[in-house]
């Protein structure tokens, strides 16, 4: 008895040592799944890529310091631990819909669209479990009505709508601008394809063409829809591209003779999944007078605060191993908007019974005014109803080289709800 009272005491003793010696919030520690689908296969391969690895490394800063941001001042939960769960969906709505089961099965409250088909195929599904989502794909289909997928930039036909704005107060001739579409032959390119849009661009005074379509990948140069716009006497070539179609489209048009500068004057604009960052680097001056709206402040734009953010992660997280697509901004913003809603939401429900409803209600519809250091046009708001963060649109131009900023004009909230 005396033997067993003894090795008690001693066992009581080693816990008390151990609480001792390991604070709370480390005791007490518990994790919460940020994340959702990346395309890592496909197309969107390179800015997948990027915004994984921003996911990564903006949880490991949280994890590690607990702010949500250098420049905001609220913490997350010390005894909360964030991990990114995610798969590569392959841009397949079918693989896209089975991983969404799996991680759902595995617990996670919140999710990421990696681009418009998997929208398409997930924004019923998200709405009916209640599952609010950050998304890089933005269109007039997420407001067919508002679900629960959240955009941190407005939809195609604003982007373009700033672009017409531009174009039309710096036209010089007494005629209308001859404006038609050039855009990718998908989901997404076809999602500017509005009557509204098309009332829109007549009524500040335009002359509208219908349009071309171009591969969301060509595999062959679009000279043939080039030399349609060429033939109509197209001012203007309005449309929704990602990279690899947007650069296969300029270089072709310099063959052509066929630029703001060239021989034959017509103004590229596109919407921000051709972003000017990562144009640049791949044509250099061949994309000189490119107009793109919708995008993100450049890389190397130290004096935005959210620019300087994902610089210094990368350089604490990944010095030899940086990541230069504009999807690693992409990724903060939504790692920011993701944790502001968990963070919001376990303000007022603890882990231990927080569900999806709880996020998506007392998080994202609770998120006012989010800062995302400059990274967005606008701080973000959302609601109820309200899925679209923004309410101005940044567009910039390539000039000599460089990304120039043209200005930010309002979303003029095209397409009717």
């Amino acid at each position: 008895m005396v033997r067993i009272r003894h090795g008690l005491v001693v066992f009581i003793m080693f816990m008390l040592m151990i609480l001792l010696l390991f604070p709370q919030g480390v005791r007490a520690q518990k994790k919460i799944y940020v994340g959702g689908t990346m395309s890592l296969t496909g197309p969107y391969a390179e800015d997948s890529g990027a915004i994984l690895a921003a996911f990564e490394d903006y949880v490991k800063y949280v994890n590690e310091t607990k702010m949500t941001a250098p420049w905001a001042a609220e913490k997350f939960p010390a005894d909360i631990t964030l991990e990114v769960l995610w798969r590569d969906d392959e841009l397949k709505p079918a693989k896209a819909l089975s991983i969404y089961e799996e991680l759902k099965a595995k617990g996670i409250l919140i999710y990421r669209i990696s681009g418009s088909p998997i929208a398409l195929a997930l924004m019923d599904r998200l709405m009916e479990d209640k599952i609010g989502a950050t998304s890089m794909a933005s269109g007039p289909y997420l407001l067919s009505p508002p679900k629960t997928i959240f955009t941190h930039y407005p939809i195609y036909t604003d982007h373009l709508a700033a672009i017409a704005d531009w174009f039309k107060e710096n036209w010089k001739e007494a005629r209308k601008p001859r404006v038609a579409y050039l855009t990718a032959d998908n989901a997404m390119g076809k999602s500017i394809e509005l009557p509204e849009m098309e009332a829109y661009l007549k009524k500040v005074g335009y002359e509208f063409l219908a349009g071309q379509y171009v591969p969301l990948v060509p595999t062959a140069p679009p000279t043939t829809q080039l030399m349609w716009l060429k033939e109509n006497k197209v001012d203007l070539a309005l449309g929704a591209m990602i990279n690899p179609g947007s650069q296969a489209t300029i270089k072709e048009a310099v063959r052509l003779d066929m630029g703001p500068h060239l021989g034959y004057k017509i103004t590229f604009g596109f919407c921000s999944p051709s972003h000017l960052q990562m144009l640049l680097p791949a044509m250099g001056e061949l994309c000189n007078g490119v107009v793109v709206a919708g995008s993100y402040p450049p890389l190397d734009d130290i004096n935005t605060p959210g620019i300087k953010f994902c610089q210094d992660l990368q350089k604490k997280y990944r010095p030899n191993k940086r990541v230069t697509a504009i999807g690693y901004v992409i990724g903060i913003i939504e790692g920011i908007t993701q944790v502001e809603a968990l963070r919001l939401a376990l303000k007022e429900v603890p882990l231990e019974k927080l569900t999806r409803a709880d996020v998506l209600n007392h998080g994202f519809y609770k998120i006012k005014s989010l800062d995302t250091g400059g990274l967005s046009s606008t701080p973000l708001t959302y609601g109820p109803g309200k899925i679209e963060g923004v309410d101005q649109v940044l567009v910039q131009q390539a000039q000599k080289g460089k990304i120039v900023k043209l200005g930010i004009w309002p979303c003029h909230n095209i397409y009717k709800r």
